[in-house]
């Protein structure tokens, strides 16, 4: 744990003089019960680089939860309107996650562990306020790459609220 702190720490420490975005997504918490972070650094005002981490709180049986229960996105976003409240963007993401499936359909035993790695891309727009003030909304859909027992398509949703700095 130590070793994340100090990784992350000196990341974070290596981008300090260019704008950076904290964010929270509020879709998920409220909806799906899962928490998701995400920190964005802005390349140049039309590019952006970022990383987000997923953690399903979600009950294995729930009806209505996303099949990973974590999931590591790193992304890259192009803004194609620089120069306005309202950006709209493209972006192409790799996203590490790992859960659990039945190995039996409808048993409600889920036994099958797997970690995958999807390769997507998602689309959407960012509002940001003078005062640093930032909410994305945005969609898009992965496909898992290497594992035989994992879902196929991984989704990419969310409404962000963060913070820009």
């Amino acid at each position: 744990m130590k070793k994340i702190i100090l990784i992350f720490g000196l990341l974070i420490s290596s981008l300090g003089f260019s704008q950076q975005e904290v964010k929270l997504d509020i879709a998920d918490a409220l909806i799906i019960k899962s928490i998701e972070v995400s920190y964005e650094n802005y390349i140049t005002t039309d590019n952006s680089f970022g990383i987000s981490a997923l953690f399903n709180l979600a009950k294995q049986d729930a009806n209505f939860r996303y099949n990973e229960n974590t999931m590591i996105t790193p992304y890259f976003r192009h803004y194609f309107t620089s120069d306005a409240q309202w950006n709209f963007f493209g972006e192409g993401f790799l996203g590490i996650n790992s859960g659990k499936i039945e190995s039996v359909e409808d048993s409600g035993n889920y036994d099958l562990k797997y970690t995958d790695a999807a390769l997507g891309v998602a689309i959407g727009t960012k509002y940001s306020s003078e005062g640093g003030l930032g909410i994305d909304i945005y969609g898009g859909l992965g496909r898992n790459l290497f594992g035989t027992d994992s879902p196929i398509l991984v989704p990419r949703v969310g409404v962000n609220v963060g913070w820009r700095f």
